[in-house]
């Protein structure tokens, strides 16, 4: 068993792991969906919101993980930075929000491959796609790296082909469609239900984005994190907002948001997807046989990375002394096995499709991790607030550092403010309607309370304090 894991990733690897974690059914299938409830003009100023959080949340992951690599995952900077306790709580959430979707997407991937073959058992689907993603994870990172590059690289030239194709309708170049705004104008539109509705979809959008944080999670498995990383930082967002917003913009010029088709879309029934049905404008008749196959390659690549996210958190929780020691052990592959197979038999719980229906443990499962990646985010604000506040003070100078995030400290704090403002309006409607939906609200923030329970709890047992700025200490693998 070796003590490191190996700089294996490239620069263009890294890129995609990022653009990959980002572009999934969120995009392909949820966004129809937001523009239905805000109206096109409400839901595309909820992306660009979002997005923007994102982007200072991208700046400030890059500037810390740029000059400390840390080969696992950016939980280590909320213990080096904030508490440790802090960090102790971050990082089971993201183990948890990515191990949770590791079986999610399973049960996605089965209800995909029954579109070809309704009457085959899910058990055969969960089983196999399982085992190809803990086969990928197992040989190496770069092997990780290389199938994720190409399950991305698909996920790209379709929203591509898909922003052209929907601009060539728009403008009249393919079939019929005459140029005019009457999407925009109709009914309530631009905004359907005024600011409270595009405060609404900023889970739905902020789905959209997530995964952009993995730059993070393998900083420490790259071959040249100081060069790689702050170019990672400056391309990819740019390439994820444009495709997000663009798309939404196409969207919503094609498709009126009184369609009712945009609140049908699901796993269950791709044929309301935007993107199927904008293709189908197009003459692509197969259109949803097509954005099946797409959607699996997307599901399968947010699966595989949630396996390689999941797996170095719980490696560097052990590291630390946070998690059992034989998760921290790393095969001649540089793979942390026992933390991989551990974090593989969460995925066991896709089976219970099989028992209990399939759409209902898929929304069951997905419900569970709701919040996390928020959570997580709202880690990374807080985190490199105090790094650069501790690093200054300290007396560092600001020109060593291989990439400096932009607007300090407003980026962060903007982020930090966002975050928290989706994490307690995560489901408002629940808790100002007349009957207070208790159910929905359980279901809405499970997330927050657990968080909570393990911050406090390791804070209490090992009489943890948040660390002075001139004690924070900055390791460099």
């Amino acid at each position: 068993m070796s003590e490191k894991l190996k700089r294996n990733l490239g620069r263009r690897q890294l890129t995609m792991i990022a653009i990959g974690g980002s572009i999934g059914t969120g995009l392909f299938v949820a966004s129809g969906n937001a523009i239905h409830i805000a109206g096109p003009g409400g839901a595309v100023l909820a992306y660009a919101i979002v997005g923007l959080m994102v982007y200072f949340l991208m700046t400030s992951l890059g500037e810390m993980s740029a000059y400390m690599p840390i080969s696992g995952s950016f939980n280590s900077y909320c213990s080096q930075f904030v508490d440790p306790a802090f960090g102790f709580a971050m990082g089971y959430n993201y183990w948890y929000n990515w191990a949770i979707t590791i079986a999610a997407e399973l049960s996605a991937a089965t209800l995909i491959m029954k579109f070809w073959l309704p009457h085959s058992p899910s058990y055969v689907w969960s089983g196999l796609f399982l085992a190809l993603m803990v086969g990928l994870n197992l040989l190496s990172v770069r092997y990780y790296g290389e199938s994720e590059y190409w399950f991305s690289l698909i996920k790209v030239i379709t929203v591509i082909t898909f922003i052209v194709v929907g601009t060539l309708i728009i403008f009249g170049v393919i079939g019929h469609q005459e140029v005019d705004f009457t999407n925009w104008t109709i009914g309530n539109a631009p905004f359907n239900g005024g600011l409270l509705t595009v405060f609404g979809i900023f889970v739905v959008a902020g789905f959209s984005f997530q995964g952009t944080e993995l730059i993070g999670v393998a900083a420490g498995e790259s071959e040249n994190p100081a060069e790689n990383i702050p170019r990672a930082v400056r391309t990819v967002f740019w390439r994820i907002l444009l495709f997000n917003i663009l798309a939404v913009v196409v969207i919503s010029f094609l498709i009126p948001y009184t369609d009712p088709s945009l609140v049908n879309a699901s796993i269950t029934n791709l044929s309301m997807s935007p993107f199927t049905m904008v293709f189908q404008h197009a003459g692509l008749h197969k259109a949803a046989a097509v954005m099946n196959f797409i959607i699996l390659t997307a599901i399968l690549s947010a699966g595989n990375s949630g396996m390689y996210a999941s797996t170095r958190t719980l490696w560097q929780l052990a590291k630390e002394g946070k998690a059992p020691k034989i998760f921290g052990r790393i095969s001649k592959r540089g793979v942390p096995v026992y933390a991989l197979l551990i974090t593989a038999s969460v995925g066991f719980f896709a089976f219970l499709a099989s028992f209990y229906g399939d759409g209902a443990v898929y929304v069951w499962l997905l419900n569970a991790s709701g919040l996390s990646g928020f959570i997580a985010w709202f880690g990374i604000a807080i985190s490199h607030y105090r790094f650069r506040r501790a690093y200054v003070k300290q007396g560092r100078s600001l020109e060593i550092l291989p990439y400096r995030a932009k607007l300090f400290p407003f980026g962060p704090l903007l982020a930090l403010i966002l975050c928290s403002l989706v994490i307690l309006g995560q489901d408002y409607m629940a808790v100002i309607s007349h009957q207070i939906d208790w159910h929905g609200i359980l279901v809405a923030y499970l997330g927050v309370p657990c968080f909570i329970a393990l911050w406090l709890g390791y804070k209490f047992t090992k009489k943890t304090k948040v660390i002075p700025l001139m004690e924070c200490e900055f390791h460099q693998e």
